[in-house]
């Protein structure tokens, strides 16, 4: 049996797509993507965030133009590719290093979950990002119903 290198992330766009192009007229897109998690604390109530920050690369070229067409900042992405980690040198010298993940190939998969105009097609009406996270999804207008907001950690039966 052999490893599988594969991730897939949520999250919004913290920035605008990034494009460069290899000498031979290639694409690559750049994107910072943040993926938030909530909770609420057992001891104080309180709701607590945490956002994690990740690099991403997509070297496919159809991946490519979609992200350039229809995505921005905050735009709202599921993406799933393999992690790579690189080396490379600042302009002192030293090493670094980035852990990216890549979207190449035939399993790269980039789903734009706000739709291509960037707004949540069951939104009544337009909100910030601040306010996405207290909105509840109408149920039974073929959208998954969003429980998750619902419970909190002394609730989960296991």
């Amino acid at each position: 049996m052999s490893d599988l290198n594969q991730c897939t992330i949520t999250g919004r766009l913290g920035a605008d797509v990034e494009i460069r192009r290899t000498q031979d007229g290639k694409p690559i897109a750049n994107l910072r993507v943040a993926s938030a998690e909530t909770w609420r604390d057992r001891n104080s109530g309180e709701r607590k965030e945490k956002t994690e920050w990740f690099n991403v690369v997509i070297f496919s070229e159809g991946l490519c133009k979609v992200a350039e067409q229809y995505l921005k900042k905050g735009s709202h992405v599921l993406l799933q590719g393999k992690i790579a980690t690189r080396k490379w040198q600042d302009q002192s010298g030293n090493d670094r290093y980035s852990t990216e993940l890549v979207l190449q190939g035939f399993d790269a998969k980039l789903i734009m979950l706000d739709g291509p105009s960037g707004e949540r097609q069951s939104k009544p009406q337009q909100r910030d990002q601040s306010s996405y996270d207290d909105y509840d999804e109408p149920k039974g207008q073929g959208q998954a119903a969003n429980f998750s907001r619902d419970l909190d950690d002394d609730t989960i039966p296991f």
